[in-house]
C-alpha cells in the first residue's frame, strides 16, 4: 500500500510494525556492520562458482530473443544475492523486508522476491517497458531512478541489476538509492561496464570503435535502431566510476562488498586492478549498508 508523505504528494511505502528487522541502536549496527567487514568473504561467495559463471554468461545470447529466460535466471541470482547479503548483516531472512528495485522492467524479479517472503516493489520509468512482457506486478510504480518518488529511510533494501548504464546521470541514482535506505538496510547496485565484453550490449563488440559507430553499424545491419542507443539509452559507465562513488559513499554507508558480478570467486581480484578490471570484470557489484 502507498500512501502521500505529508510533505508532498510522492508516494511513499507503508511501514508496517511486523517488518522482518526491528530498528536498532545507531551503534549496535555500526558493529554489526564492522562484524561483517572482518569476515573473509561474504556467504554469497560460496555461489560464486564456475558453473554459476558459465550458466549466466550462457543466458545473455537469449536477452534479445528470449528476455523470460534470461531475466528468470539473473531474477534466481538476484534474490540469492541479495538474501544472502541481507542475512550477513542482519541475521534475518527476506521475510517481511521492503525490497525496492529501481529500474525493475516488467517485473521479471517479482515471483523471486515474493516467494522468498519480501515486500517487492519495482520502480521504472517507461511503462511500455512497464507492461513488455505483460506481467502484472502490484505495487509497481512509474519514476525515475534520478528523482525515486519515495521519502528518506523508507525500505528495508534497494536493489539495481543492469540500469546504471541505461541513466544519464547514474550516481545521482545511486545516491537516490541510498537515501531511500534505512539506516542498517541494505543497498546493492550493479551494472554492465563499458568496456568489457558486454558494454555495448547488443550493438557490441563494435562499442569497442565508438557507441556511435556501434549504433549505426546495428542500424545498417538490422535495418532498425537498437534498443540500447548509445548516448540515449545507453551510456558508457566504468567500473572505476562506482568504485569512486563507494570510495565517496562511504561517509555516509559502510561498503560491504564491490565485485565482478558474473565471476567465479577466485576471479573477484580482478576489481582492484586499474585498467584491466575496464576490460574485464564486466559487471560491477557495489553492496553497501547505510549507517
Amino acid at each position: 500500500m502507498l500512501r502521500a508523505d505529508r510533505t508532498g504528494p510522492r508516494p511513499i511505502p507503508e511501514r508496517r510494525a511486523t517488518a522482518a528487522v526491528p530498528h536498532r541502536a545507531t551503534a549496535s549496527l555500526a558493529l554489526r556492520a564492522a562484524a561483517f567487514g572482518r569476515r573473509e568473504s561474504p556467504s554469497f561467495a560460496r555461489r560464486a562458482t564456475l558453473r554459476r559463471s558459465l550458466r549466466l554468461l550462457g543466458s545473455f545470447r537469449f536477452e534479445q530473443t528470449d528476455p523470460a529466460l534470461f531475466y528468470g535466471g539473473l531474477a534466481v541470482d538476484t534474490a540469492e544475492l541479495i538474501a544472502d547479503f541481507y542475512r550477513d548483516l542482519t541475521g534475518c531472512s527476506l521475510t517481511g523486508a521492503t525490497v525496492l528495485d529501481v529500474g525493475g522492467g516488467p517485473g521479471y524479479f517479482a515471483d523471486e522476491f515474493t516467494a522468498a517472503g519480501a515486500r517487492y516493489l519495482p520502480v521504472e520509468p517507461d511503462p511500455t517497458e512497464m507492461h513488455a512482457a505483460g506481467l502484472n506486478v502490484r505495487g509497481a510504480v512509474r519514476g525515475s531512478g534520478m528523482a525515486l518518488p519515495f521519502r528518506d529511510d523508507a525500505v528495508d533494501i534497494c536493489l539495481s541489476s543492469n540500469v546504471a548504464e541505461h541513466v544519464p546521470h547514474p550516481w545521482r541514482m545511486a545516491e537516490e538509492m541510498l537515501r531511500v535506505t534505512r539506516p542498517g538496510g541494505l543497498m546493492m547496485l550493479s551494472y554492465t561496464v563499458w568496456a568489457g565484453p558486454f558494454g555495448g550490449h547488443e550493438t557490441g563488440p563494435w562499442h569497442y570503435l565508438g557507441g556511435e559507430y556501434a549504433a549505426r553499424r546495428y542500424r545498417r545491419r538490422t535495418g532498425h535502431e537498437p534498443k540500447n542507443r548509445f548516448g540515449t539509452s545507453l551510456f558508457a559507465v566504468r567500473a572505476a566510476d562506482g568504485l569512486r562513488w563507494a570510495a565517496h559513499a562511504s561517509e555516509r554507508a559502510d561498503i560491504l562488498a564491490t565485485f565482478p558480478r558474473y565471476h567465479p570467486r577466485w576471479a573477484w581480484w580482478l576489481v582492484r586492478v586499474p585498467g584491466i578490471r575496464e576490460l574485464l570484470v564486466s559487471n560491477l557489484v557495489v553492496v553497501a549498508v547505510k549507517r
